[in-house]
């Protein structure tokens, strides 16, 4: 059955960027989903049949994101958007493998932003991803790690999250290190305990082959053969990244998640994520993946929340 769609663009502009050098992005979406592509102006139809209309509409929509991010796009980025809405995006587990003894689930990305946020955490040592509430970047984080943990390819699982609300001054709260530092890690366990069964959690982390710790129990510390996870990672100051960044020994991949609308640090102290990416965008193996309120996986509702708060925010005078 023949469909058609039309992607009105916000400007001319735009449409330079998204479509290439002599339309040379509309030529490869073209030859990839079989898809015919018109250009008018600042608007874009497409027509084909009702696969190849919707895989283009897709990938327009995560090549529009990235450019909103990043200001450009590139052949490569292009490829990646393409293979994601042709093959729906990989598993995080290979053909046979479990994410826990006894059984486990098997993790496949549920959006395009999603498996584009898989493949870079695949193919780099290093991935920045930000994304507001409910888009999956935590739990596909440790879901990552648990994988890689599995298939032998790390020995160990580092999970990191700045104690913001206390200052990282843990020696102030009470009890011993679990109590003080439960609270802010919280979702760590929750996402961890829902790939790998508790005793199992329990023992690894009795052998030390997983250890869930505040930023700040970091410093000094060089970690090989690891998958580290830093969750929340805008509420981390330019120092602390630093600091953390370099705790990569050989063979190990970080992961650094974070929403960097919603900062805790104190008004005049810039974000290290927000920083971390400033500083790294154009450096190999480092990937910088953006979700938005397409990629949220909770309830409905959540998406219409998070997209009214941020229509409130562009409607805020902009200070000079």
């Amino acid at each position: 059955m023949s469909s058609e769609q039309t992607i009105t663009l916000d400007s001319r502009e735009e449409a330079v960027l998204l479509f290439g050098a002599r339309d040379q992005f509309l030529r490869i979406i073209r030859e990839a989903l079989g898809v015919r592509l018109i250009a008018r102006g600042d608007a874009l139809f497409l027509q084909g049949n009702e696969q190849q209309v919707d895989q283009g509409v897709r990938a327009f929509q995560q090549l529009r994101a990235i450019l909103r991010q990043q200001s450009k796009i590139t052949a490569e980025d292009v490829r990646v958007v393409l293979e994601v809405v042709q093959n729906g995006g990989e598993d995080l587990v290979e053909e046979g493998d479990k994410l826990g003894e006894g059984g486990g689930k098997y993790l496949r990305p549920r959006t395009d932003g999603q498996g584009r946020y898989v493949r870079a955490m695949r193919e780099n040592d290093l991935t920045l991803c930000v994304g507001p509430a409910g888009t999956g970047k935590t739990y596909l984080a440790v879901g990552m790690a648990v994988s890689l943990l599995r298939q032998g390819q790390v020995k160990k699982l580092v999970l990191v999250r700045p104690a913001v609300e206390a200052g990282e001054r843990l020696g102030f709260l009470p009890g011993d290190l679990v109590a003080k530092v439960n609270p802010y890690l919280r979702p760590l366990f929750d996402a961890l305990h829902d790939m790998m069964e508790p005793d199992q959690v329990r023992r690894y982390m009795d052998n030390d082959i997983i250890e869930i710790a505040p930023l700040a129990f970091m410093r000094g510390r060089t970690l090989n053969h690891a998958a580290i996870i830093l969750d929340e990672g805008q509420n981390a100051s330019v120092a602390q990244m630093k600091m953390f960044l370099t705790r990569m020994g050989s063979a190990s991949k970080i992961i650094v998640t974070g929403d960097i609308t919603q900062v805790d640090l104190p008004q005049q102290m810039r974000s290290g994520l927000t920083d971390a990416i400033h500083r790294l965008r154009d450096i190999p193996r480092i990937g910088i993946i953006y979700l938005d309120e397409h990629d949220i996986v909770r309830h409905p509702l959540v998406q219409a929340i998070v997209r009214a708060y941020e229509d409130e925010e562009r409607k805020k005078p902009r200070k000079v």
